[in-house]
């Protein structure tokens, strides 16, 4: 449990700008090199999530080289000229592209390389950019429920689940939109004044056109996801092939380098998530996955489904998104599907209650600041404690009768 704190800690500081694997991966090997986890059982976790990791590793890369293509400049253009002045508008626009950028490219292309476009667009407008910023922030994890591919969690529940693609989104699609619908409702109503203030007037500026080759790369990469499900293929092959088509065409247009690629996919973070992983391991291994299996419901009604995603999500603003979801898989796998995606959604919607819940909260605080901008956390909490039931029993609820609809 220390080292799990130490490196959740360091995780959410990061001294001197310095990567998360720094105090993680010496964590792993002393949680070893101590007993705490035999090198056997380290060596397995680090095999089941290498799989997730590699798939990762490519739809980040793929992130990357679409905004290299212009696709994210495209967007927050388009965004500006269709708020046609209204700052209302603008908090839709942001929160429709949000939410399919994080669904289809993962939480981190909304992180990394729209927010600062949401900036900037509000910037130039005059608008407030506070509402949009935090939009941003709440759609990198609530946004992020619809595919595995949409996050990191997504992958590990995916794998646990034992469901297909298809079948995922099928199930996730309507608790996806409810929780989306929750969260735009309460953002009007939080930040009523900011975006009743009219805009001096609309941007003139002509919108450049969507770059169609890394829009077509994407489309073909997602229909690649469903045909490798069908035919029992990682779909990692299919986002390495998107990754690879794009990185490739940047390399000979001269718009990047093999170092630019490799730097793209992340490996700091990718170690940091293996690393996490054997920790969390060494953790559930001596007495944290008896205490919660004491207190975890069991069953598939409703009120079964809301005890674990509430649990869930209290989990994750305590140690974090990704650990309580490596905590919680194995334990509520055996329950079927609907037990694994309730607990997706109290990982996913419970982080926007605190900074600490999720890396991606984290990483957009951290940009935010980069680019002059100041939020608060006692703001930040108050729109949690808003937005956080708000979306996630609705959500619930919308899985419970998706899972009687559809089928586990």
């Amino acid at each position: 449990m220390a080292l799990l704190a130490a490196v959740l800690v360091w995780a959410v500081l990061r001294p001197r700008g310095l990567p998360e694997a720094v105090l993680a991966v010496p964590a792993a090997g002393l949680a070893i090199a101590v007993g705490a986890i035999s090198p056997d059982h380290a060596w397995e976790e680090i095999q089941r999530l290498g799989p997730v990791v590699g798939f990762l590793a490519a739809v980040l890369v793929l992130a990357h080289f679409c905004d290299v293509e212009g696709l994210f400049t495209a967007c927050g253009a388009w965004m500006a000229r269709w708020a046609a002045g209204r700052p209302a508008r603008l908090l839709t626009a942001v929160f429709a592209l949000a939410s399919v950028i994080t669904a289809v490219l993962s939480l981190d292309a909304t992180v990394v390389l729209l927010t600062p476009v949401v900036l900037a667009t509000a910037t130039r407008m005059g608008v407030q950019a506070r509402p949009h910023l935090y939009a941003c922030a709440h759609l990198s994890n609530t946004a992020s429920l619809l595919l595995p591919v949409s996050n990191l969690t997504n992958l590990l529940a995916f794998t646990a689940s034992g469901l297909s693609f298809t079948r995922f989104a099928a199930l996730m699609a309507l608790p996806w939109l409810v929780a989306i619908g929750a969260e735009y409702l309460v953002f009007r109503r939080f930040f009523d004044d900011e975006l009743a203030a009219p805009l001096p007037s609309p941007d003139p500026a002509r919108p450049p056109e969507l770059p169609l080759f890394a829009l077509v790369t994407v489309g073909c990469t997602l229909a690649g996801f469903v045909v490798a499900s069908a035919l029992g293929i990682a779909p990692a092959w299919a986002a390495l092939a998107g990754a690879l088509v794009l990185a490739v065409r940047a390399l000979l247009r001269r718009r990047a380098t093999p170092l630019t690629v490799v730097r793209s996919a992340a490996p700091a973070f990718l170690a940091f998530v293996l690393a996490l992983g054997v920790v969390v391991r060494a953790v559930v291994d001596h007495g944290l996955a008896d205490a919660l299996h004491r207190v975890l419901p069991d069953g598939s009604g409703l009120l079964t489904l809301l005890a674990v995603a509430a649990l869930a999500a209290v989990l994750a603003n305590l140690i974090n998104n990704l650990p309580a979801v490596l905590v919680l898989l194995p334990l509520t796998a055996g329950a079927g599907p609907g037990a694994v995606l309730a607990v997706l959604l109290g990982v996913n919607i419970g982080p926007n209650l605190t900074y600490a819940g999720s890396l991606a909260t984290l990483l957009w605080r951290r940009i935010v600041q980069q680019h002059g901008h100041r939020v608060g956390v006692g703001e930040f909490t108050r729109l949690g404690l808003l937005a956080v039931p708000a979306a996630l029993v609705p959500a619930v609820a919308a899985l419970w009768l998706s899972l009687r609809v559809v089928g586990g």
